[in-house]
């Protein structure tokens, strides 16, 4: 298993530290222990997480050869946030039997979701490089995408741009692209009854307890709230942000140091977008620069999934 180390493990344990002493968890450190992963890789089989999106994929899967008459014999696949990497391995399934010979670099901060990822191409025969690295940070982004000369096909799925600030992201995703590049992005729809309650229930209550359970905060300790607010930015951006508040005077165990938390205080959690489809073909086209040729959307109107060039 080959990994290439841009965010090494001591970089990420310190910017923990610091993001609990800020008391604001960003996307990365919910898969960074083992336990969260796991709890993550759990929460993939409940329907509620992803829904249609798979479908989507089989979508586009389908249409591999088209893909793959574009690309030429050799398709370098850069996959931003790739997880266990299971949507990217589906799509690479079909380019491989449409006659294409894939390289794949999946690219997390989680050192076990890149191990997942990076196993299920091997066991597969795919030619496969891990990238550790923060798709936060431009310089990260861009590492990755130079690994691999144009044309190459970037990966940004399972809404995962709306865990962070998507107007920034897609911008730097944007950035990193050239003449003949493909990115295929997603983004879930808001639904005034269904968003909130696909993240307000026991299974993802469970991941997110998982975190603070690695750093020695428990259930008692104090509960964990969601909250829905619009992003003034643009028109139909819709956020779901999530707090853990301390019910009793606390301390948290990072990287060795105690960090005490007061009754009432809160703790962000990683929030997540979520788009009106105008919203999401705005972000896309008018603010990140990038043409449109194709969409998907899912069967159960959850996600729109947009194919993309420079």
């Amino acid at each position: 298993m080959k990994v290439e180390v841009v965010l090494t493990e001591a970089d990420i344990a310190q910017e923990f530290a610091e993001a609990m002493e800020a008391r604001d968890l960003p996307e990365k450190f919910f898969f960074w222990f083992t336990r969260s992963a796991a709890e993550w890789a759990a929460l993939g089989e409940h329907a509620e997480l992803y829904g249609g999106l798979w479908e989507t994929w089989k979508e586009i899967a389908a249409t591999a050869p088209e893909m793959a008459k574009h690309f030429g014999e050799r398709v370098p696949v850069i996959s931003f946030g790739s997880g266990n990497g299971a949507r990217d391995r589906l799509l690479m399934g079909a380019l491989k039997e449409a006659g294409a010979t894939c390289q794949y670099f999946p690219v997390d901060a989680s050192q076990t979701m890149l191990e997942m990822a990076c196993a299920g191409a091997d066991d597969e025969d795919i030619e496969t490089t891990g990238i550790k690295a923060d798709i936060s940070s431009p310089v990260h982004l861009i590492y990755a995408a130079d690994a691999a000369e144009a044309p190459r096909l970037f990966i940004l799925s399972g809404n995962t741009m709306g865990s962070f600030d998507p107007l920034a992201e897609i911008r730097y995703v944007a950035q990193c692209m050239k003449p003949g590049d493909r990115l295929i992005v997603d983004g879930e729809i808001h639904d005034a009854e269904k968003t909130m309650a696909r993240r307000d229930n026991p299974a993802a209550r469970k991941f997110l307890s998982a975190l603070l359970a690695s750093v020695g905060i428990s259930d008692p300790d104090g509960e964990i709230r969601f909250d829905h607010k619009t992003d003034s930015r643009h028109l139909g951006l819709h956020l779901i942000t999530r707090y853990f508040r301390a019910a009793r005077d606390l301390s948290a165990t990072v990287s060795g140091e105690e960090i005490q938390l007061q009754r009432g205080e809160r703790v962000g959690m990683n929030f997540q977008y979520a788009y009106t489809p105008e919203a999401f073909r705005w972000l896309l086209h008018d603010h990140g620069g990038l043409e449109i040729e194709k969409e998907y959307g899912s069967p159960d109107a959850r996600f729109l999934t947009a194919v993309c060039r420079k």
